[in-house]
């Protein structure tokens, strides 16, 4: 009798600790699951999903009740079933399970252990019975959903609004009474762990929200990661152990595994990543106003063309290196325009109504990289006072200029290239001075003025000057006297006659190549031309004869002549009349004359690709006129223009062509019909 008592006891012993042990257990690795759960969790959005997966693992149905079925599929006792998730419908299947401890998936399992086996099902262990909840989920009222990873059920992909639902749950009651006692415990710390974190989180994203005066200021220096930064999930579990002082001891191994694990997710990841949740967006600037409308922003230029603009607009925008305002009514600019744009080095204010009255006397001051001003198109009488030493192109034409004073144009001593070209200057309102301080200026025009003479004054670094559509009558000897550079002259459409071209005006000009004449009051080529000519214009005169040795003494040698729209007649062209040419010209334009043959010393050019001599009164062609016979060699002739003529084309020799590649390159057809 005593030797069974004392079999019993021990039985009785060992029992209970075997259950305090697997209840211990059970507890640890539920507590462990769950911290591991709020670690991977890193990112607010991704720890919201977290804890509503957490909460869908412990979805239980009202008040049922099921019946529990043994290894033979008896039906013994009836056992409460899981709260259900307000709002989510669920189906449930008993699964048969072993007496005493539970086997799941080859594993013994404790009494009161509980398990997810797939990522719907959630199971417990009751007496040797599995008691599985399989979770169908209930379709989420929001446009856009998304199934976490190891989650049955979609949550909304939008924060505010899974925020807001997993309020919505949270303010209804639950029906505590119809819990399972051995899951109301663990349910109660989950909720209390899960709102500390939640405020703790709350109160961080709150600190770290910088205030809108507080945008761009740099943090404190010598604060160090560790002290001026936490981690959402170790501030909660400092809380959770703060405010459960008595589980320390038994979570103590699991903490310092955790915190091992940690801690080499900080050396993997490292606190420069961690960004907070929200970013703040600046806001607009306050005082400083938008683009205007019709205009662009393409780089570092601002465009607005033909924006109705009736002012400068007040940009402050100091990378900014180009402004187009053109085709606009702005008619004044002030002191002030161009303050918030101190980098500027394009301005463009062609075709607009600026009036000299309108511009401060210090609008352009303040441009000390401005290089290129165009204010062509507008109602200016005087080029503007102070412009920036830094200007290499100005542009002002178009406008109705009065005058160019010795002050007008000092301190543009970089100025490269001035257009001047339709206004109302001329010899009596330009000072003779002007052009002086300009010691780089290489490219000037004053066409479409008044100038009736050269204009005194030019500077020594000229090379092109542009003086087409004036009164010009006179080409004196001083009018190039200290232009030494000069390399491009034209004159077209002035009152130029030959005998008021001294001769001295420019024979002496050692690097002028291209001289354009064109329609003036000419009736020969003009004699003492530069030596250094290459290209010659005389289009439109009335020239009718060319002099002989005109161009003999010319070096390298004469390789563009231009004659088109003269009155030149066979008398008028002698075979001296090219010499010092023969080797060097390359196109020849006699088209539009009153010629009646090829002219003499076409055969004799070896250099000539080009020829010309249609629209005459050319009859026939001879033989030796073109091609010379006694030569075996080919023409370096490769367009011959002889249409518009009195030719009849079967008349023509066999020979007249012969030395030419290709027959394609001859021009005859149309012929004119007497």
């Amino acid at each position: 009798m005593k030797f069974s008592s004392l079999y019993c006891f021990l039985l009785l012993l060992i029992f209970q600790t075997d259950f305090g042990q697997n209840e211990e257990t059970s507890r640890k690795e539920r507590r462990k699951m769950y911290y591991r759960r709020q670690r991977k969790s890193s990112s607010p959005i991704h720890r919201s999903s977290r804890q509503l997966g957490i909460k869908q693992m412990r979805i239980v149905t009202p008040a049922a009740t099921l019946p529990m079925v043994n290894l033979d599929y008896s039906t013994e006792e009836k056992f409460e079933s899981f709260l259900r998730f307000p709002g989510v419908e669920s189906s449930y299947n008993v699964l048969p399970g072993k007496k005493g401890h539970c086997l799941a998936n080859g594993m013994t399992m404790y009494n009161k252990a509980v398990w997810s086996p797939e990522p719907c099902t959630t199971c417990l262990c009751s007496n040797g019975r599995v008691l599985c909840d399989e979770t169908k989920c209930h379709p989420q009222m929001c446009p856009q959903t998304v199934t976490p990873e190891g989650e049955c059920c979609p949550v909304c992909s939008d924060t505010e609004q899974r925020e807001h639902t997993s309020l919505l749950h949270k303010q209804q009651p639950s029906p505590w009474v119809e819990m399972h006692p051995a899951l109301r415990k663990e349910e109660l710390q989950f909720e209390e762990d899960e709102e500390e974190i939640k405020q703790d989180e709350d109160r961080e994203q709150k600190e770290k929200i910088p205030r809108p005066g507080d945008w761009g200021r740099p943090p404190n220096e010598g604060q160090s990661r560790e002290g001026g930064e936490q981690r959402p999930g170790e501030e909660g579990r400092q809380a959770h152990q703060h405010r459960n002082p008595a589980r320390e001891n038994e979570d103590e191994d699991e903490d310092e595994d955790e915190d091992e694990d940690e801690d080499d997710d900080d050396t993997l990841r490292g606190d420069m990543f961690r960004m907070p949740s929200q970013l703040p967006i600046p806001a607009t600037p306050r005082g400083i106003p938008p683009l205007p409308s019709r205009c662009s922003l393409s780089y570092k230029t601002i465009s607005c063309i033909s924006a109705d603009l009736t002012q400068i607009p007040p940009l402050t925008a100091p990378e900014i290196t180009s402004l187009e305002l053109i085709g606009n009514s702005i008619t004044s600019i002030p002191d002030e325009a161009f303050n918030g744009l101190p980098n500027l080095e394009r301005l463009d204010l062609s075709k607009n109504n600026v009036t000299s009255s309108g511009i401060g006397p210090k609008a352009f001051k303040l441009l000390k990289n401005l290089m290129r001003l165009n204010m062509d198109g507008n109602n200016l009488v005087a080029i503007p006072s102070e412009l920036p030493s830094t200007l290499e192109e100005l542009k002002i034409n178009e406008n109705n200029l009065q005058f160019i004073d010795e002050e007008s144009l000092s301190d543009l001593n970089q100025l490269v290239t001035l257009e001047l070209e339709g206004n109302s200057l001329s010899e009596t309102n330009v000072n003779s001075l002007a052009f002086k301080p300009l010691k780089s200026l290489s490219y000037l025009r004053l066409g479409r003025n008044k100038f009736r003479i050269i204009p005194q004054g030019l500077p020594a670094s000229i090379e092109e000057l542009y003086l087409e559509n004036n009164q010009i009558e006179e080409i004196t000897e001083i009018s190039f006297n200290h232009t030494r550079k000069i390399n491009v002259i034209v004159l077209r459409y002035n009152k130029i006659e030959e005998n008021r071209i001294a001769p001295l005006a420019w024979i002496n000009q050692e690097n002028l190549e291209s001289i354009d004449l064109s329609y003036n009051k000419l009736y020969h080529v003009p004699s003492y031309l530069p030596k250094s000519l290459l290209h010659l214009v005389l289009i439109g005169n009335q020239i009718e004869r060319i002099p002989g040795f005109v161009f003999g003494h010319m070096e390298p040698g004469l390789e563009y002549l231009y004659l088109s729209f003269n009155k030149l007649v066979d008398d008028g062209i002698d075979r001296v009349s090219f010499y010092g040419a023969y080797h060097s010209l390359r196109e020849l334009f006699l088209d539009h004359n009153e010629l009646k043959s090829i002219p003499p010393g076409v055969q004799e050019m070896k250099a000539l690709h080009f020829l010309r001599l249609n629209n005459n009164k050319i009859r026939n062609i001879l033989p030796e006129q073109i091609c010379n016979s006694e030569e075996d060699g080919d023409s370096t002739l490769e367009h011959l223009h002889l249409e518009n003529n009195y030719i009849k084309t079967r008349e023509i020799s066999s020979y007249a062509f012969s030395c030419i590649r290709s027959y394609s390159s001859v021009v005859l057809k149309p012929q004119n019909i007497k």
